[in-house]
C-alpha cells in the first residue's frame, strides 16, 4: 500500500517536531516531504507506515467521538495506541460495550504513559547523581 508521510503523521496525531522526533527524522527534512519540495525513499515510507498501528488492517480500529483511537488485536490479545505503544491485555475485548471500553483504554495508557515518564526521569536522575536505592 502507498502511504504519504503527511497521511502517517496525521494518523498518529503527532505535531511535525514530535514525529520527526519519534521517527529521528530532520524536521526540515519531514517539512520538505510534507510540502512536496522532495520525496523520502518509498522504504522509509513503509518502515515508518509498519510501525504505526492505523496502517495495520488486520487490527480493530477503537475510535472515541473526539478522533481519539485504539487498535486491538485479538490474536495477540493486545491493544496499541495511535504512536505503536503496545500493552498486552488478557481479556477478549470484543463483547465491552465501546463506550466503557475507551474509558478504560484512556485510564490504561495514560497509566503507561505516567509510568513510563517516571522510569525516563529516574533513569536520567541515575545518571546525574552517585546514589543507590534500596527497599
Amino acid at each position: 500500500m502507498n502511504y504519504k508521510i503527511r497521511e502517517l503523521r496525521d494518523a498518529t496525531g503527532l505535531t511535525q517536531k514530535a514525529f520527526a522526533t519519534q521517527f529521528d527524522i530532520p524536521l526540515s527534512t519531514l517539512r520538505k516531504w510534507e510540502q512536496g519540495e522532495a520525496s523520502p525513499a518509498p522504504y522509509i515510507v513503509q518502515l515508518i507506515a509498519r510501525q504505526l498501528p492505523s496502517a495495520d488492517d488486520s487490527l480493530q480500529r477503537i475510535t472515541g467521538k473526539n478522533g481519539k483511537g485504539y487498535y486491538y488485536d485479538p490474536a495477540k490479545r493486545s491493544v496499541r495506541d495511535a504512536f505503536g505503544n503496545e500493552i498486552k491485555v488478557d481479556e477478549d475485548l470484543s463483547d465491552i460495550k465501546r463506550q466503557n471500553l475507551l474509558i478504560y483504554l484512556d485510564d490504561l495508557f495514560e497509566a503507561f504513559y505516567a509510568a513510563r515518564d517516571r522510569f525516563k526521569r529516574d533513569c536520567s536522575y541515575d545518571r546525574k547523581e552517585d546514589i543507590l536505592w534500596t527497599r
